[in-house]
């Protein structure tokens, strides 16, 4: 019948994709160990330049070993991959501000998050105060830290656009740094002048 096909197509992409995973896991674990290390997960390129990558690493070592095994490498992958449902995203993108682990986001943890992603390009009063408006618009009951239901909510999207705005500031700074001053911004673009 036409859902028990949909359902072998479903299950044949789903074993592809673990393949390829797997694949992708071998060609990182160096060293043969059966596990990544932080700095086999640092020989992807992609991966050199991101300040979020230990909390990338921490969320994906469930077993906080210090190390991701392939189970913890494929659980996650999908949970911040485009097959993975909304709320596997959402919790994801939570867990990178939730440092503790307490099931709450609170001043401190969006203020060390964002800090690693700002580094000095911004004083540490300006982002404090970015972070308090971000907390008083997200906290819905009051009690001055975002739990996953707030962040869900809205609290996250409010996160996420500072966020984009932070990395927006950072890198056309950086790019002023590495290509000097001749350098005009549009919209989406950068233009050496």
């Amino acid at each position: 019948t036409g859902s028990e096909a949909q359902v072998d197509d479903r299950c044949l992409n789903y074993a592809n994709q673990i393949k390829r995973l797997g694949r992708r896991f071998k060609k990182l674990d160096l060293d043969d160990s059966g596990s990544l290390s932080m700095e086999e997960f640092m020989s992807l390129p992609e991966l050199q330049q991101n300040p979020l990558v230990q909390r990338v690493i921490d969320i994906f070592d469930t077993d906080e070993n210090g190390e991701v095994d392939f189970r913890e490498f494929i659980e996650g992958v999908f949970q911040f991959s485009v097959k993975g449902n909304k709320e596997q995203r959402l919790r994801f993108a939570f867990r990178i501000y939730d440092m503790d682990k307490d099931g709450y986001i609170s001043n401190g943890e969006l203020f060390q998050v964002l800090k690693t992603m700002v580094g000095r390009n911004l004083k540490d009063t300006q982002l404090q105060q970015i972070v308090d408006k971000t907390i008083i618009g997200a906290d819905k009951d009051g009690d001055g830290r975002i739990s996953f239901e707030e962040f869900c909510a809205g609290g996250g999207l409010q996160i996420w656009a500072l966020l984009r705005y932070l990395l927006y500031e950072r890198t056309k700074r950086m790019l002023k740094c590495k290509l000097g001053p001749g350098l005009s911004y549009g919209a989406n673009t950068c233009v050496c002048v």
